[in-house]
């Protein structure tokens, strides 16, 4: 029987997802409010197009119903509801993620998706996502206790323009959610939060440095709490070109992040970001991720371009999750119920899986 999964989010993500699956043998639907979207993407990479209202759950349990799997490319907002109806369809699911408050709601759904026999996994992205499980396989195959565990993640311009030296390479929405939410970390084995848009520091890139990191949300999953008490410092940060942060702390600090008011500042700070800012020029992420243990420190890296048909973001965010929800569809994985990318994946296989679309995961001593 064919491997039947369904693609929600005709976007640059979704439509990453969509080539990646086809070109594993799967039978695939792309589905979004666009319908014209759909079609395109659906014509360009050999699947079924659908238009679907994703806020309709009627409308989304009827297209949901038997399917394989699930993979969900829209805004995070609708992550409790998609994977709940995942759930009732009996299909496995998958999703980019990003916000904790959202994945806290999914993880309640753990006792419907067992008794289902699914595995939902949020936050399958980049960062939540490829970034956690890199951190994990060195956590897991470092001896010694893991003094400290840092992830520095960005998706950057090639060629940085004007004052923010940026490019919109997804909703600016979901942009200022990562600048405006509380950071997680582990500090001295205890899990805590700070303020994001905090704890600045230089980092040098050959080819692309310096750089800044800085605090955001999202980016460590649910990480903090699964390794609380076993690692001594986790923390994650941007990584932009320099002077980026510092403008949106200023922002934060003047109160364009609030959400009173109608308009809210933020949404106003929203479009503004939306109106002006380029897209959809030649990209770039970088990734690194290191452990210290006693006296061993190694490091991992991707250093990641748009290859002429997908941007590097969208790359890196797609191809990690379909990697995995094809690895689930086989049967190669068995754990049913919610669970974190980190907690499913076994991070050398989908590493190496993840070559055969050219990303590579490079270790540095």
């Amino acid at each position: 029987m064919p491997i039947k999964t369904v693609v929600l989010g005709a976007g640059i993500v979704g439509s990453a997802a969509v080539w990646d699956l086809v070109r594993r043998g799967h039978t695939v639907t792309v589905a979004d409010t666009d319908g014209d979207a759909a079609a395109a993407v659906a014509t360009a990479h050999g699947a079924t197009p659908s238009r679907l209202d994703i806020a309709d759950r009627d409308a989304l349990d009827a297209l949901l119903d038997g399917f394989d799997a699930v993979v969900s490319a829209v805004p995070y907002r609708y992550g409790v509801t998609v994977a709940e109806s995942a759930i009732r369809a009996g299909s496995h699911y998958a999703d980019f993620g990003g916000n904790p408050t959202v994945v806290a709601a999914q993880r309640g759904l753990n006792v419907g998706a067992i008794a289902a026999d699914v595995l939902v996994i949020p936050d399958c992205g980049l960062a939540p996502g490829l970034a956690n499980v890199m951190a994990g396989l060195l956590i897991d195959t470092t001896s010694g206790s893991a003094r400290s565990v840092q992830m520095r993640v960005g998706a950057l311009p090639q060629e940085p323009v004007g004052a923010l030296e940026y490019q919109l390479a997804f909703s600016p929405a979901g942009l200022i959610n990562e600048y405006a939410e509380p950071c997680e970390i582990l500090e001295d084995g205890r899990y805590r939060t700070v303020e994001p848009l905090t704890r600045f520091e230089t980092v040098e890139w050959e080819g692309w440095g310096p750089l800044e990191a800085f605090s955001t949300a999202g980016g460590t999953s649910t990480m903090c709490r699964d390794r609380e008490g076993t690692v001594g410092e986790l923390e994650y940060k941007t990584l932009r070109f320099p002077g980026h942060g510092r403008i949106f702390a200023a922002l934060r600090e003047m109160g364009l992040f609030s959400e009173a008011g109608d308009p809210s500042p933020r949404t106003v700070l929203i479009d503004a970001l939306d109106q002006t800012l380029p897209r959809g020029e030649p990209d770039l992420v970088l990734v690194r991720v290191w452990i210290e243990a006693d006296e061993t420190t190694r490091v991992l890296e991707i250093e990641d371009v748009h290859d002429g048909r997908f941007s590097a973001l969208a790359r890196t965010t797609a191809f990690p999750a379909t990697a995995l929800i094809d690895l689930v569809v086989r049967g190669d994985i068995s754990l049913r119920g919610v669970h974190s990318m980190p907690n499913v994946a076994d991070g050398a296989l989908l590493i190496e899986d993840l070559r055969s679309v050219g990303i590579v995961v490079a270790e540095r001593f």
